[in-house]
């Protein structure tokens, strides 16, 4: 039987708690599945209605994989490419139980905020605001070490359009619904995410069955 992805759960089942900070680690995602990429792109569609039915876990470690996850660990490097190698983006990700950080390298999801920020996540989009989950697209512009605020926004920009490309194709091939969006209520993400000055919010996908 499937597992369905209730993160809360599994941290309070194994510590008896939870708390911003605990880590649980995701299964080993899943590299055989899926119709073939060109089959992918014929089906890749934006989805405007979602089902907040919890997707199963093995989905959600394939589709952080998917979307930035560490392919070739000698090296370090990952699904996504970036300017100069730069690995700027960070993926959160927020559901009805809270809101995570995917650690590529651990493979793993790290608690940040417990509660149901999705709302914020679809802004004024109401209709969005029941997707099982959302994908959060960050790039930290301190990690680009070269270049003026403009030319660091320009790179933010098509390094986060380049994962969610990854997340779109993803759900493509495997029967999930998704689509991009840049609309989100930031001000308040940013404290429901604890991001510093220098972490910009850039994009999204809600995702669903």
């Amino acid at each position: 039987m499937k597992r369905t992805f209730t993160l809360v759960a599994l941290l309070t089942g194994m510590l008896g708690f939870s708390q911003p900070g605990t880590i649980v680690k995701l299964p080993q995602p899943n590299k055989a599945r899926g119709k073939t990429i060109m089959e992918a792109f014929a089906l890749r569609a934006s989805a405007r209605e979602f089902s907040s039915a919890n997707i199963d876990l093995q989905d959600v470690a394939d589709l952080l994989w998917a979307a930035v996850g560490i392919n070739r660990p000698e090296i370090g490097k990952k699904t996504a490419p970036s300017a100069m190698n730069t690995q700027d983006v960070d993926v959160y990700l927020i559901n009805k139980e809270g809101a995570y950080v995917y650690k590529p390298k651990e493979h793993a999801l790290m608690l940040v905020n417990e509660g149901d920020f999705r709302s914020a996540v679809a802004g004024a989009q109401k209709y969005f605001d029941n997707a099982a989950l959302f994908l959060v697209m960050v790039s930290d512009t301190s990690r680009f070490k070269q270049g003026n605020a403009s030319q660091k926004m320009q790179l933010a920009a098509m390094d986060a359009a380049i994962v969610s490309q990854n997340i779109n194709l993803f759900c493509a091939g495997v029967g999930l619904k998704t689509r991009p969006r840049v609309y989100m209520e930031k001000d308040k993400l940013r404290k429901v995410l604890n991001l510093s000055d220098s972490q910009v919010l850039l994009m999204n996908n809600p995702v669903s069955k």
